[in-house]
């Protein structure tokens, strides 16, 4: 059917074929990039979640380490060695270690990665929520 619409000698693709692929390549494209977008928030919110635990045991191994009366580590100070990540939103808030092994916080600390919607809060004990 195809060999009718062509002329003799005649090389290339014909229009028809052309719309078709580009057809294929549309439908293809919108199921990939709805996927796509769900498995970076995914991504985005494991890195949030995972960089509170990390202050968390960061903080945690920082207080072993000094033997002042009282303490106080934040993420922005880069105290006993957490790295902040730049892509990070991070409530300003900070661990307090009272010297007796009792840990507070002057606030809730928060993490959110920028670009997601979902909001992490840090308490004393290393819970994290929402789970």
């Amino acid at each position: 059917m195809l060999q009718k619409l062509r002329k003799k000698d005649q090389k290339g693709f014909t229009l028809i074929e052309l719309m078709i692929v580009i057809a294929i390549i549309g439908i293809l494209a919108a199921i990939a990039i709805p996927n796509f977008l769900a498995y970076r928030t995914r991504g985005q919110n494991a890195s949030a979640k995972s960089a509170a635990k990390n202050f968390y045991n960061t903080a945690m191994a920082y207080f072993a380490d000094t033997t002042t009366t009282t303490t106080r580590v934040a993420p922005q100070d880069e105290e006993g060695g957490y790295q902040l990540d730049t892509s990070l939103t991070i409530a300003a808030s900070d661990l307090i270690d009272d010297g007796d092994g009792t840990v507070s916080q002057s606030a809730a600390m928060t993490f959110n990665y920028t670009g997601s919607a979902t909001t992490y809060t840090l308490y004393t004990d290393g819970q994290i929520s929402p789970q």
